[in-house]
């Protein structure tokens, strides 16, 4: 899954000149550190951002990442972490994992397709984006090719419409990376998406906690409050939107909240949070979670249900939000209410078949 952190990394990079090489974990079985679609850009000088897993399997792709820069030919290469790979680098996970390491040029053609590749994700398109990866065994020459869903594309697929077609197919229900070989070419397809959205009413110290942890687990936060000391930069470096409003009083005019959209009530008051509340009932939000204690839940919802809201809409509110971990402090309620996002999102991907 090509997210939007990493195309809007590569994206300035290239245009400024520099090359990268993009780590993708392009296959994982197992137990491992890593999901596969796991991302590492390495730059140049060494420096990364993302991972692949940590620890000694991100120390040997960035030894690698530092040969594909002298040679300008990608590499994949695979660790068995049951075996004497996992001796010798310290992990007893006992899965496999297969790494590619992607040479990218800013010439023309990539700069194209990143360009393309980042228009589609700020006009929120379900693109895909194939990487011809050559004969199997054979990867030092990429080709990249991005498809939209009206079926336009930017960049080279120098093959037969009808393979084009059996791996749009692919992508349809791809939430990871499928990696499929046709008459001997391999082929790396990988859905491209923007993160579901976190709106995060209210900017104390539960929030702050959750928009760190969110956006470590592919989620974005858009975080809203009405004090300035509180809603701003400094303290969200993460979120991808820090605004600062009028009142809680209409919070939700001109946000996109749709049904996959996340909406987390932790304001500084209960009398604020309700506010939000009665708005976030009136959305398509997929999740609505609210900080209190189970007295405050019974009191809220008696009076949402008497004034006029569906019984099972306001019954399906989080309250309290988390999961029920013991959680005490403010990093470990963060924990357990981004614990039970990602519990959430899983329930709907199953759901959709994603």
């Amino acid at each position: 899954m090509l997210i939007s952190w990493a195309v809007n990394a590569i994206c300035p990079a290239l245009e400024q000149g520099e090359q990268l090489v993009l780590a993708t974990v392009i296959s994982k079985s197992g137990s491992a550190p890593c999901l596969a679609g796991s991302k590492m850009l390495v730059r140049s000088d060494g420096s990364f951002i993302g991972t692949i897993g940590g620890g000694a399997l991100e120390a040997q792709g960035l030894e690698r990442a530092s040969q594909v820069f002298r040679t300008g030919i990608s590499q994949h290469f695979t660790v068995d972490l049951s075996g004497r790979d996992a001796a010798s680098m310290h992990m007893i996970c006992g899965g496999r994992v297969e790494v590619l390491l992607e040479m990218i040029t800013p010439d023309p053609a990539t700069i194209a397709v990143f360009a393309a590749l980042r228009g589609a994700l700020a006009g929120e398109e379900r693109c895909f984006l194939v990487s011809g990866l050559g004969p199997e065994g054979d990867i030092s020459r990429i080709k990249r090719c991005l498809v939209r869903p009206d079926g336009t594309m930017t960049g080279p697929f120098p093959h037969p419409a009808d393979w084009l077609a059996a791996l749009a197919k692919l992508s349809h229900n791809a939430t990871y990376p499928v990696l499929t070989v046709i008459e001997g070419e391999r082929f790396l397809v990988e859905r491209c998406y923007v993160p579901s959205t976190v709106f995060l009413f209210g900017a104390g110290h539960v929030s702050q906690q959750v928009a760190e942890m969110a956006a470590k687990v592919a989620f974005q936060a858009v975080v809203l409050d009405d004090r300035e000391e509180f809603a701003n930069r400094e303290r969200f470096p993460t979120a991808e939107v820090v605004r600062v409003i009028e009142s809680f009083d209409d919070c939700c005019a001109g946000l996109t909240i749709d049904a996959d959209s996340y909406l987390v009530i932790v304001t500084r008051g209960h009398t604020h949070d309700k506010t939000v509340l009665t708005q976030a009932l009136r959305t398509d939000a997929c999740y609505i979670g609210m900080l209190g204690s189970r007295k405050k839940s019974v009191e809220i919802r008696r009076a949402l249900v008497a004034e006029g809201f569906d019984e099972g809409r306001v019954n399906a509110v989080h309250c309290p939000i988390g999961l029920d971990i013991g959680a005490a402090t403010t990093a470990e309620i963060g924990v357990s209410i981004v614990a039970e996002l990602i519990q959430a999102r899983a329930a709907r991907e199953k759901l959709d078949g994603r």
